[in-house]
Order: C-alpha cells, then structure tokens, then sequence
C-alpha cells in the first residue's frame, strides 16, 4: 500500500491485498482476501469488494483486437455497490450507486453499470456498452460489446449475444444489440448484431432474434415471430 492513497481508517482489508497509488477510498469500505486494486481507481463509501478480485485492469490484446486508445478514464466505483468473489473489472469503467456484481463476473473497459442493477454470477459485460437503471443480466449472460441495455431490462440466464455480423471473416462496424426500456429476454435466447427490442418486449427462452422487434410484444421461436402484440395485464410472462 502506497503513501499516496486516501486511507480512511474505517477501511476493512484482508489478507494479501495490493493497492497501488493513487487509489482513492471512502468510508466503510471492505476488501477481501487476495484482491488487488490496480491505480487510478475510486471507491464511494460503503462498497463491499469480495476476495480474489483486481479492480481497474488495463486492456491488453494483440493485432486482431480491437485498441481501446489512451483516454481512458479510471474505474469509478459510486456508493453502496457490492462486488463478489474473483470478480474483474477493467479500466475506464463507471459503476454507479447500489449496483451488485456477482461472483466470477467480468466488466470490460468503457462500461457504464446504472443505479440498482445486478450482473449476475459468471456474466460477462463486454467493451463500450451501456446498460441503465435497475438492469438485471443473470448468471454466465454474454452481453457483447457496443451494447444498449435501456433501464429496466431483463436478461435471462445464459443470453448470448453478438456484433460482428461477419464473423471476422471482413470489416464492418462493430454493433451489438439496443434493447429498450422495460424488455425481458428469456433464458439461452440468442440476439444478432444490431438488432433493437422494443419497449417492454419480450423474448422467449431459446429464441434466435434475428431482425427488430416491435414495442410491447411476445417473440417465439427459431427464428424468433410475434406471438402477441400486446402484454395483458393477467398474462404470464414467457421467460
């Protein structure tokens, strides 16, 4: 631990932990065993970092990646968030308030996490997405990179999504999927690049989004069709 981080002495540290400098600490701030907090990062008051975790990692890569340029802005992590065990959460990224991240997640550069959202056990939250207010991404999701998750969104156990329409195989402009306010997305469904999802649509477990999707409607299927086109009230969310 350098001289040159803000220690308040109601900070919590266990076992094995490395700070580097320029760290900065609220109060009541907890830290696991073995976890490292990398320069550069903030943590607000009363964020509870689990064991095993390294907090504000600098993107590597090699010539087939993408280079995530030099302005990159520290980790910023506001209060009340909780991280879990073996966590990682990259650089550039902002975690606003009464956030929770699960167990073995990852949060790669240029992220920003809205107020009362959850990322789930084992999900992974790729480069230059944006997910919003009280977002839910349940447990192994794939949220690929230059993602739009609007506020109050849904995402099911093992979602997975892409944006690179051609694989590699030739250039194209990177886009992952722009899911709108309110919509839910069951469990194993699988969503294209580009590909937008209404406001309070939902997605059927297993289903294959492969075009845009209305506001306030039920998709189905391989490819996924318009079951319903309007949510009732009484009626039983497919999940």
């Amino acid at each position: 631990m350098s001289d040159n981080n803000s220690i308040p002495k109601s900070l919590i540290i266990g076992k094995n932990v490395v700070i580097e400098d320029n760290v900065h600490f609220g109060e009541n701030v907890t830290i696991g065993h073995n976890s490292v907090i990398l320069e550069g990062t903030y943590i607000g008051d009363n964020v509870s970092i689990g064991a095993n975790c390294i907090l504000g990692i600098r993107p590597g890569g090699n010539k087939k990646m993408r280079k995530p340029g030099d302005s990159l802005n520290s980790l910023h992590i506001y209060p009340n968030t909780k991280i879990g065990n073996l966590v990682s959460i990259y650089t550039g990224v902002v975690i606003h308030e009464n956030v929770f991240i699960g167990d073995h997640a990852s949060i790669r550069e240029n992220v920003s996490v809205g107020s009362g959202s959850v990322i789930g056990r084992g999900a992974m939250v790729e480069l230059n997405s944006q997910i919003g207010k009280n977002v839910t991404v349940q447990t192994l999701a794939y949220v690929t990179g230059d993602t739009i998750l609007e506020d109050n969104v849904f995402i099911g156990p093992c979602v997975s999504m892409s944006n690179d329409k051609y694989m590699g195989a030739k250039e194209f402009t990177l886009k992952g999927p722009h899911i709108k306010k309110g919509a839910k997305i069951g469990n194993n469904a699988s969503l294209l690049p580009g590909v937008t999802v209404g406001n309070n649509t939902i997605v059927g477990a297993g289903s294959v989004v492969t075009k845009d999707l209305d506001d306030n409607s039920t998709f189905a299927g391989v490819p996924a069709k318009m079951i319903s086109s309007q949510i009732s009230d009484n009626k039983e969310d497919i999940k």
